[in-house]
């Protein structure tokens, strides 16, 4: 399997240490590779703990047992597993989740529904207990890490550490945003489509710290998709430590929530296009822009029925202007739409307006647009004020190749 890295990477950001956040590495060998495949984030106490999940009826038991968890609200720690997702393993995999938690429980002398577990990999195979147990006592006698370091080790078939960090202003207290995210594959919206984790120092509650995320869930990763396949294991969660000094913030009202709030948006948005980013066998990066809709939400539905066709896809992959099969995709969404009033165009180039191609329509622009890694396609479906983004990549022959050989 070739994994090199993804044309369209970034660098990783310079990420501060968050006051109250310790993250630790180890390997616990979940599959036979030299590297680490563990990782350990130590939360202060009274840390506040936000989630959202997949909806994969499918899902494993830490998904399970993070949707019981983040209802009390606090957290002391996270253990990432990477290389086996521990997905579909019924209770062998359940009792491998609650032992870690009892251990790392112990360690911290902590109730157990404050450890946070999660998992990703390969689907079908129980988390081997010796080795969890193992990679554990390991990782809790190791130093602290680099956040470079823990972006790493949460992969799987990344080709590039994902980081983000922001920060806002609360009154007259700077607070601070670190966030690391891990997703290539199986990507598609339904919350959270990869293992996202952000940390902040901000003094939040976690009723309020719940209701952001949600909010910043729509517009970042409810907005992206790779293949259209929801994974058993996604995860985003977000722990606020208090330490930055902050007044508390317990609702959308208060001084300094707008802030806040456009931050975590912000981290979340970045998080998301570094996942599309590093879609497997990615060439592209896509904006999928809908503009005429009846409504946001039919936007958005029209969105990602363009941005999840394979005929559009590959047609992007082979620099193809074909918008004939933009208007294919537009049809198939099962969302209001009028032939005669819709309109399609290539990196602000518009090819068709209100139902017809325009007469002078050149197609040597937008062939310059499409030769470029950043594609933007816009649709105008001249029905009302409904707009959304949608972000996606184009599909190659690298994603059939990674995805063949997955499991060898």
């Amino acid at each position: 399997m070739d994994l090199s890295r993804s044309p369209l990477a970034l660098p990783f950001p310079d990420m501060p240490d968050i006051d109250g956040v310790t993250p630790r590495i180890a390997r616990a060998q979940y599959k036979d590779w030299d590297r680490c495949d563990l990782t350990y984030v130590e939360l202060a106490e009274g840390t506040a703990v936000a989630g959202v999940f997949t909806r994969n009826i499918c899902c494993s038991s830490e998904v399970e047992i993070g949707r019981e968890n983040v209802a009390a609200g606090r957290a002391r720690a996270l253990i990432v597993n990477a290389g086996n997702s521990n997905a579909f393993t019924g209770y062998r995999g359940r009792e491998a989740v609650e032992q870690i938690m009892d251990q790392v429980a112990e360690h911290l002398a902590c109730p157990r529904e404050q450890v946070f577990v999660s998992s990703t990999g390969v689907i079908g195979v129980p988390l081997p207990k010796d080795k969890a147990a193992a990679g554990v006592e390991a990782v809790l006698e190791t130093s602290p890490c680099s956040w470079r370091d823990a972006a790493d080790t949460i992969g799987t078939t990344d080709t590039f550490a994902k980081g983000a960090t922001v920060s806002a202003m609360i009154g007259d207290q700077r607070i601070e945003f670190t966030a690391i995210i891990k997703g290539s594959g199986m990507i598609a919206p339904d919350m959270a489509t990869m293992l996202g984790y952000i940390f902040t120092d901000a003094a939040v509650s976690p009723t309020f710290l719940q209701c952001a995320l949600s909010q910043a869930t729509k517009g970042s990763f409810n907005a992206i998709t790779v293949d259209s396949d929801t994974s058993t294991s996604d995860t985003v969660l977000a722990f606020a430590t208090g330490k930055a000094g902050n007044m508390p913030l317990t609702d959308a009202d208060d001084p300094g929530a707008d802030a806040f709030i456009a931050a975590l948006e912000d981290i979340c948005r970045q998080l998301a296009h570094l996942v599309v980013r590093d879609g497997e066998g990615a060439q592209k990066f896509i904006e999928v822009r809908v503009s005429g809709a009846v409504s946001d939400e039919s936007a958005r539905r029209v969105g990602l029925a363009i941005a999840n066709s394979p005929l559009v896809k590959t047609a992007i992959a082979g620099g193809d202007a074909n918008w004939g099969r933009v208007v294919m995709a537009v049809g198939k969404a099962g969302e209001p739409a009028d032939r005669d009033k819709l309109s399609i165009g290539f990196g602000g180039i518009w090819m068709a307006r209100e139902g017809q191609p325009l007469p002078d329509y050149d197609e040597t622009p937008v062939a310059k647009h499409l030769e470029g890694r950043e594609v933007t396609l816009e649709v105008d479906l001249g029905l009302g004020e409904g707009r959304a983004e949608i972000w996606t990549c184009d599909l190659t022959h690298g994603y059939i190749e990674i995805n063949a050989d997955y499991r060898s």
